[in-house]
């Protein structure tokens, strides 16, 4: 929740991130089976309302950034690993993500209009549209690596970083290994 002068003036939930949203997992640039692999480190704006007695100009966005501020440490304290990305689907019929853009987010395109519904998925024909915040600059590189980053997992740095390590290149690490 978030509070000015000890009343509530704006709500937030964050849950996992949706299996399938192929906007998303192309903007990140994942394998096949990286998603699989990888989605803990995705959360999903689930919910954020504005309270209906609340009219403060600019109000929404500063929300989403202060909380977008703490989310990574938040996740962490409660689930062990950091997370590198923030993700939300805005409903075009009823808001223009407005909020999302002043709050520096960015829209990958729509969905298809499909939704889960027990254990499978059912075309609704509404698409919604995708947004999403990385966490920090190297957020998009670090979802995608060959390697998930130790500072995800929630660990000590590590000593070598093997993202960065060349393998194949003159005088990689595959010549003397041969």
């Amino acid at each position: 929740m978030a509070e000015l002068d000890q009343y509530w003036v704006a709500l937030l939930g964050w849950a996992a991130a949706a299996w399938m949203c192929r906007a998303r997992d192309q903007w990140i640039g994942w394998s096949r089976s990286q998603p699989w692999e990888r989605l803990r480190f995705v959360a999903n704006s689930a919910r954020f309302l504005i309270l209906p007695e609340v009219a403060i100009p600019n109000l929404a966005s500063k929300v989403l950034t202060l909380n977008r501020r703490r989310l990574a440490d938040d996740w962490h304290a409660v689930y062990g690993h950091r997370i590198a990305l923030a993700k939300t689907f805005v409903d075009p019929a009823r808001f223009a993500g407005t909020a999302y853009r002043a709050a520096g987010w960015h829209g990958l395109g729509f969905t298809r209009g499909f939704a889960r519904h027990r254990h499978r998925y059912v075309h609704h024909g509404h698409p919604k549209m995708v947004w999403v915040r990385p966490l920090d600059s190297a957020s998009p590189m670090s979802l995608a690596a060959a390697l998930v980053p130790d500072h995800l997992q929630g660990g000590t740095p590590p000593m070598l970083d093997f993202n960065t390590l060349n393998w194949t290149g003159p005088g990689g690490l595959q010549e003397p290994l041969a």
